[in-house]
C-alpha cells in the first residue's frame, strides 16, 4: 500500500508508527490460507498494510462505525490486495452482527481501551464462537499488569480516556485473561511492544 491517503480514507499517525511491530509479530504466527477477522479495523489503514504484507492470509475489517466502514472501503478501492475483502459492519457488543466463521485468527488493535468494557466482554464471547480450534485471538494495546510497573505515559493516557469518556480506560490484563479465560480462550503469549504497548495472545483449544 502507498502512504497517501485516497479519497474518503482516514489516516492515523500511531499507525504508521506501529503497524510494522504488528507485523511482525503476526507475521510468523499465522499459517498460509489463514482467515483473519479484524475487530474495530477503524480507518482500515492497518488492515490494508498488514492484508498486503502477510498474503497467505484472507483479511476480513470490520467496524461499527458508518464512516469507518467508508474509509476502510476507500483503502481497499486504493490500494487493496487479493485477500483484503470488503469491509463488514460489525459490532463487538452486538453478537448477532459477527460473521459466523470460521477464523484461524481475530485480530484487534487499540479498542479495549477506547470503548466500553461491554465491547470486550463481546469480543471475547465472539471469538470463542468463531475462532477454529487452535484459532488465537490478538490484542494489541497498553494495559495495566499488577507485576509491571505502569509507565507514566500509560497513566496519563488512562486518564485522557476517561476524561473523555468514564467508561473508557487501560484494562488490567488480569482482568481481560479472566473474561478469555470464560470464554474458552486460553492465554497464551506475551509480547512486548514500542510505546508501552503489547501484543496479547489466546488461543482456543
Amino acid at each position: 500500500m502507498t502512504d497517501q491517503a485516497p479519497a474518503g480514507a482516514r489516516t492515523s499517525p500511531s499507525t504508521a508508527r506501529n503497524r510494522q511491530p504488528i507485523l511482525e509479530v503476526l507475521g510468523p504466527r499465522l499459517a498460509p490460507g489463514a482467515r483473519v477477522l479484524e475487530v474495530a479495523s477503524g480507518a482500515g489503514e492497518h488492515a490494508a498494510f498488514l492484508a498486503a504484507n502477510l498474503p497467505v492470509a484472507t483479511w476480513q475489517p470490520t467496524d461499527p462505525d458508518p464512516e469507518a466502514l467508508a474509509s476502510i472501503a476507500a483503502w481497499r478501492g486504493h490500494s487493496g490486495p487479493p485477500g483484503l475483502a470488503a469491509p463488514l459492519r460489525l459490532d463487538a457488543a452486538d453478537p448477532v452482527t459477527w460473521p459466523p466463521g470460521p477464523f484461524e485468527a481475530v485480530v484487534c488493535i487499540n479498542m479495549v481501551h477506547i470503548s466500553p468494557w461491554a465491547a470486550t466482554l463481546g469480543l471475547m464471547a465472539g471469538a470463542g464462537r468463531v475462532l477454529t480450534p487452535g484459532g488465537r485471538l490478538f490484542l494489541y494495546g497498553p494495559y495495566i499488569e499488577a507485576e509491571t510497573p505502569t509507565a507514566p505515559s500509560n497513566l496519563a493516557f488512562d486518564e485522557s480516556l476517561k476524561a473523555r469518556n468514564p467508561a473508557w480506560g487501560i484494562r488490567d490484563l488480569a482482568a481481560v485473561k479472566a473474561v478469555a479465560a470464560a470464554h474458552g480462550l486460553a492465554f497464551a503469549e506475551r509480547v512486548a511492544m514500542p510505546a508501552n504497548n503489547l501484543m496479547v495472545v489466546f488461543e482456543k483449544p
